[in-house]
């Protein structure tokens, strides 16, 4: 029996030695060297005599236009903090706290921000805004007078950042504003206070930490911007860190260093700004409610004025969110003519922008014709963007289904050992990434592994060819950590520690404890979360644009580029009509993730029970309807 327990207690030693060997190997090669080798670029410099001058960067910095990008980037993350709270502030409490009538209609329209967002969302606002876009065409009709450009630049970016920032205020305000005591705020009207001074001094006091962390958040969403400014043409940090990855020093003075400056100087914004969110929230913020908490009640407004005018703005802003989405889904069933002229006909419809192809004849500059089969094209008959969801797809799902894995062991040894240091230790590493930009950690990877000298990987050039994919996969999986991280670990909390307990005492293993006890109980979280980060991943297009490759092209870099060459000498004529179509497809893919998660994953027991009991008798009558019809048929 002594030598049983021995030998388990070395195997158990050996395997603790080595996991915790591997992920010191892991962290250091894959998060801390390449941002340290990123940091040290900026130092290397040379000058045109071949000479190390390690403040040539910086005093390129504040003598060329690189500090404009900075200040670019702090303008429009300062002001989206202004316009997304006034927009998501308002459209939550227009649907949740006030009473106004088609509340959940209107919750529909403001929440499709969930459904598509990225390159599909900015590319569907220019489809209606830009100057020959469809709603910027009746615009101009009915005012001569307006610019028709106007969708351009910081303004454009503004506008369209605005409403796609706005889904955070939809997920976690909106579970704020359910959450709090109804008896608080009946108390305050009992004393006479105003419905607005009942929101102003008792509701609002409620939502400060949440607003405060989604300030943050839409703060760090404005600095790190990609896909508004890179299409709509803004000059912000991260195209230009993207353009200079790409850049030699053959067109330019030492691109690299640049882009290895940008980067720092995101990451020092970053970490303050979790910094002081960190220190905000160790203040702790408490509210003094009633032992028996009432669910939140709608609330009338009073005054006609204000109830009229609110109505007005709610559907004016469901107008906004909702003209894109049904342009887009309505164009996606258009010929490529009718798009490109941006007029609708109802009375043509065709499925040729998602499936089959056709010939295209045209009218060459020399006044003859010519044929290219197969060049009008649907979504799924086109080559690019077959292989652009294909490595999406893949990519994504591996790289959300490591995090998970990798999330879920070292949750189930934090929690087995919490108490002690190394716990800690390992929750800190894992969320380490939160701390640097995306762009950061994925130009750091570009630098760092594009080499065949790096003992790291067996000197393998990560970033040659097809091994790109690789890189993309790891940097998918790094960034989604402390997400997943954050989400699993709450989900570890609902394990009672007399069901491990018992099946300890039971003679179970850890690891068979772990697989028949607890992996059960986490399991709907953890698919949850591979949901959430799959979602996000597979229209991701700020990363993907960084690993810049043939061999990585995402499909939101294929959405992105599609309309480049659209038509010419006769090639991708309905790029157009596909890229509506590859929007509605996000919009289809994403729907049905969020409704998994957020619909059926949301229910609890008793709910779930219900409705498999629901499901069993609405089965039960079809089935008796069915007898009786064949015992009539068969006298």
């Amino acid at each position: 029996m002594k030598e049983l327990l021995n030998k388990r207690s070395l195997s158990s030693i050996f395997l603790k030695t080595f996991g915790i060997a591997l992920f010191a190997y892991l962290f250091l090669g894959f998060m801390v060297l390449p941002c340290i080798n990123t940091l040290t670029s900026i130092f290397n410099a040379t000058n045109s005599a071949g000479e190390r001058d390690p403040f040539a960067v910086i005093r390129f910095f504040f003598a060329g236009n690189m500090m404009v990008y900075v200040l670019n980037s702090l303008k429009l993350a300062v002001c989206l903090t202004v316009t997304v709270n006034i927009i998501g502030v308002s459209i939550v409490l227009l649907t949740e706290y006030f009473d106004i009538k088609g509340a959940k209609i209107l919750r529909m329209g403001y929440m499709t921000t969930l459904i598509y967002s990225g390159v599909a969302l900015v590319t569907g606002y220019l489809f209606l805004y830009d100057a020959d876009g469809i709603l910027m065409s009746v615009l101009v009709k009915s005012f001569p007078n307006m610019n028709p450009n106007w969708f351009s630049g910081y303004s454009a970016v503004l506008f369209t950042m605005t409403f796609a920032c706005t889904s955070n205020h939809m997920l976690f305000l909106r579970n704020a504003i359910r959450n709090i005591d109804y008896n608080t705020v009946e108390a305050a009207r009992n004393m006479g206070a105003k419905p607005f001074k009942v929101l102003w001094r008792v509701v609002f006091p409620t939502l400060t930490p949440t607003i405060f962390s989604l300030t943050v958040m839409t703060f760090v969403t404005g600095l790190c911007a990609m896909s508004a400014p890179t299409l709509l043409g803004y000059d912000s940090i991260n195209p230009e860190i993207v353009r200079l990855a790409g850049s030699s020093t053959a067109d330019e003075s030492f691109p690299q260093a640049r882009a290895a400056l940008l980067s720092i100087i995101l990451a020092i914004f970053t970490i303050v700004l979790l910094s002081i969110l960190s220190a905000y929230e160790r203040k702790g913020h408490y509210l003094s409610v009633s032992k028996t908490k009432a669910k939140i009640q709608k609330q009338k407004i009073t005054n006609p004025v204000a109830n009229v005018l609110a109505h007005i703005y709610s559907y004016v802003l469901f107008v906004i969110y909702m003209i894109p989405v049904v342009m887009i889904i309505l164009f996606s069933f258009q010929n490529y003519s009718a798009i490109r002229m941006k007029k609708l006909d109802l009375g043509n419809w065709t499925l040729l922008n998602f499936f089959g192809s056709e010939d295209y004849e045209y009218l060459t500059s020399r006044g003859t014709y010519k044929l290219r089969k197969g060049s009008i094209s649907g979504l799924f008959s086109n080559e690019a963007t077959l292989g652009g969801i294909k490595i999406s797809f893949i990519l994504s799902a591996i790289a959300a289904a490591l995090a998970c894995v990798i999330v879920v062991i070292v949750c189930n040894y934090i929690f087995k050992n919490r108490n002690k240091k190394i716990s800690t230790v390992l929750e800190y590493c894992l969320l380490f990434p939160w701390l640097l930009p995306t762009i950061l950690i994925c130009y750091s990877y570009r630098i760092f592994f594009n080499s065949d000298t790096i003992g790291y990987v067996g000197n393998v050039n990560l970033y040659y060819a097809e091994n790109v994919r690789i890189l993309i996969i790891i940097a998918y999986m790094v960034v989604k950590l402390p997400f997943s991280l954050r989400m699993i670990k709450a989900a570890f909390y609902a394990i009672d520690e007399e069901l491990e307990d018992a099946a300890r005492n039971l003679g179970s293993s850890g690891l068979m404890t772990f697989l028949k006890v607890k992996l059960p109980i986490i399991l709907p979280s953890v698919l949850a979360v591979f949901a959430l980060n799959f979602n996000a991943l597979f229209t991701e297009y700020d990363m993907s644009a960084t690993f810049a490759s043939s061999y990585g092209t995402s499909y939101a870099m294929v959405i992105q580029a599609m309309t480049r060459e659209e038509g010419l000498y006769g090639y991708n004529v309905n790029a157009s009509g596909r890229r509506c179509a590859s929007t509605v497809f996000i919009m289809i893919v994403s729907g049905i993730i969020l409704y998994l998660v957020y619909g059926v994953g949301a229910r609890d027991l008793s709910e779930r029970l219900a409705a498999k009991d629901k499901r069993n008798k609405r089965w039960q009558k079809l089935r008796a309807r069915f007898h009786r019809q064949l015992i009539k048929g068969n006298p």
